[in-house]
């Protein structure tokens, strides 16, 4: 049959329109043809192929609290830039398995205001708290409350302000002898960012959280503070006591601790910073007062320079504070309220000043822990600022 060349053509389209499309397109005119195989091409143009769903590995759960902690804990304070040190962890490794020691007391937040393991000291928070529980090791974070120059650079309307220089249109911040900067301990606002830290370090799997500057400045122009909530009315202490009942409020089922200046052991006054060591007895499960002979006055006891005593200083200091603990057991109990009282845990002195300190003076003040709290001893805490210990002081 003879075709002519422009039937040839539409025919041609025809059948590949009919190929691509299916035999659905068999009833579609001669005449669009043409049109319908470039909408075909266009359309397969347009497909889009589904890439593969990624697999979402599972994320790994923070790390649990220790199971069965020992009762009685002895502790060595490190930096956060110690703990993200892997050479220090092998340090703290050797420690463990030659020594007495079975806690850590780590900074989460220290003077300067910054979060450890925010900040780069410590690359893997929760890495660290595994390596600590598998051998068996109990970890504390230490927070540093109301000495925080980080964070009253973002709110500085909650910081203490130098009354002497401050104007209407200018708040000065007042700063202690090492200027550093505090938060006004009445803020509530202060109180809930320390405890939100608080929850999230407990949610990582630490054991216990240690509140470290807990108190109103203690030195520099004290006269010249200004604070913009407390009304300087309200005692310090009542202040304090607040702060502690509203802790305990909010983290009603974690292990908390206090640091107190050592003196709280034998004053009867606030030490013009608040401190009073039966207040905080109520509200916490450790209190730790930081009997550090070098920071006992000149004549302290009789003795010219207490830091050459410290057998003396600590079992004097400790003897002190459990008598409070049991006047004050004894009054609740004639009050018939049911309060259970913190158990003493000293922080003891490991590093030089006022004397050189060496590893019989930091046996000595364990001793002295244990002789004067005698069946209440709950362990001790020993500080070094370089982290380095007297080792043959705690030795197995």
């Amino acid at each position: 049959m003879y075709f002519s060349r422009k039937k040839n053509l539409y025919v041609v389209l025809f059948l590949t329109a009919v190929l691509v499309t299916g035999f659905s397109f068999i009833s579609v005119p001669i005449e669009s043809a043409e049109i319908s195989l470039a909408s075909v091409v266009i359309m397969q143009s347009s497909i889009i192929v589904p890439e593969p769903i990624p697999t979402i590995p599972t994320p790994i759960p923070p790390p649990e609290k220790l199971k069965n902690p020992s009762e009685i804990i002895k502790a060595v304070y490190v930096t956060g830039w110690s703990a993200g040190s892997k050479s220090y962890l092998n340090y703290l490794t050797d420690l463990f398995k030659t020594t007495e020691i079975n806690a850590v007391v780590i900074d989460i937040k220290d003077y300067s205001g910054l979060i450890s393991y925010k900040s780069g000291a410590i690359p893997d928070i929760n890495a660290l708290i595994r390596f600590f529980h598998d051998q068996n090791i109990y970890v504390i974070g230490r927070i540093s409350v109301f000495e925080d120059p980080t964070f009253l650079k973002a709110r500085p309307d909650l910081a203490i302000f130098d009354k002497t220089k401050t104007t209407d249109s200018a708040k000065i911040l007042w700063y202690d002898n090492h200027r550093l900067s505090w938060l006004d301990p009445a803020s509530t606002e202060v109180w809930d960012y320390n405890i939100s830290i608080a929850k999230d370090v407990l949610a990582r799997g630490f054991d216990e959280v240690n509140f470290d500057y807990i108190r109103f400045p203690s030195d520099g122009k004290t006269q010249n503070m200004g604070f913009p909530y407390w009304d300087e009315k309200i005692p310090m202490r009542v202040v304090l006591k607040n702060f502690y009942k509203y802790l305990r409020q909010e983290l009603p089922d974690a292990k908390l601790s206090a640091d107190l200046f050592g003196q709280t052991t034998v004053n009867s006054d606030d030490l013009g910073v608040g401190q009073i060591i039966e207040d905080a007895l109520e509200y916490f499960d450790y209190v730790s007062p930081m009997v550090y002979p070098s920071h006992y006055a000149t004549n302290f006891m009789g003795f010219l320079n207490p830091a050459e005593y410290p057998y003396e200083v600590v079992n004097y200091s400790m003897q002190t504070a459990l008598a409070k603990k049991t006047a004050l057991a004894e009054l609740k109990t004639a009050e018939n309220a049911s309060v259970k009282l913190a158990e003493l845990r000293p922080w003891l002195q490991d590093f030089n000043m006022g004397a050189f300190y060496t590893a019989e003076m930091v046996k000595s003040e364990i001793k002295a822990s244990q002789d004067s709290l005698k069946d209440n001893f709950a362990g001790y805490l020993l500080w070094s600022p370089s982290n380095v210990y007297s080792k043959n002081a705690i030795l197995k």
